[in-house]
């Protein structure tokens, strides 16, 4: 079995990635907009959601996406978060950190330093590994080719500053679309992206073919 590894990352229209989830999430930077998914969440990109979990059989996460969810989820097995809070819970859960936290949430297991060679075994034991949010652990994944889809939703919102899983600084990627769902109510558009293996081409417009412009 060799499984996929999915990046699954919340963003706004100018790339902005942090602290989706609540005011607190992170604040890093004075960043003052956490929390900015809840008001544009709607039946659609909540299914989709939801889809993605019930299909994955590991989670993978950052040390502070982690917290997060260890603080979260093992709480809400009952109720109307019960479904995904129990299909986190029976999972494994695997984690990124450069230090050697507790991990109390059962079946969490702290990944090694080499990371290329983790995400390797997880293909060897795993079928569908899901990495949710976790920004700069997705940074890493992208930057080094750790991954197989990259799940983009994009919200119709523009924050300004705030992380971003593709930065200034690189690295140049080349990507292809797997597929673009329909948008939500609110418009949300989930866009589905897989490597190429290549690095970005260029051209010289002054030598294209006109008629394929308008």
């Amino acid at each position: 079995m060799t499984g996929r590894i999915h990046i699954d990352l919340f963003t706004t229209l100018d790339g902005v990635a942090q602290a989706p989830g609540g005011p607190d999430e992170d604040t890093d930077g004075g960043f003052a907009f956490g929390g900015w998914q809840a008001p544009l969440i709607d039946d659609t990109d909540g299914a989709q959601i939801a889809e993605g979990i019930h299909a994955m059989d590991a989670l993978v996460l950052g040390r502070r996406t982690y917290d997060i969810f260890a603080g979260y989820w093992p709480h809400h097995l009952e109720g109307p978060d019960a479904d995904i809070a129990r299909k986190f819970d029976a999972i494994p859960k695997y984690v990124a950190s450069r230090g050697a936290p507790e991990l109390a949430w059962r079946d969490s297991h702290l990944l090694g330093r080499d990371l290329a060679a983790e995400m390797g075994v997880l293909r060897e034991r795993h079928r569908e590994i899901h990495v949710i949010g976790s920004i700069d652990f997705a940074r890493t994944l992208v930057a080094d080719g750790l991954f197989d889809q990259l799940n983009l939703w994009v919200y119709p919102i523009v924050l300004g500053p705030g992380k971003r899983l593709f930065t200034a600084d690189g690295p140049p990627l080349s990507l292809e679309l797997l597929s673009a769902a329909a948008p939500s109510r609110k418009g949300t558009v989930l866009l589905r992206y897989g490597p190429t293996g290549s690095a970005p081409a260029t051209g010289d417009m002054s030598r294209t073919d006109q008629s394929a412009i308008g």
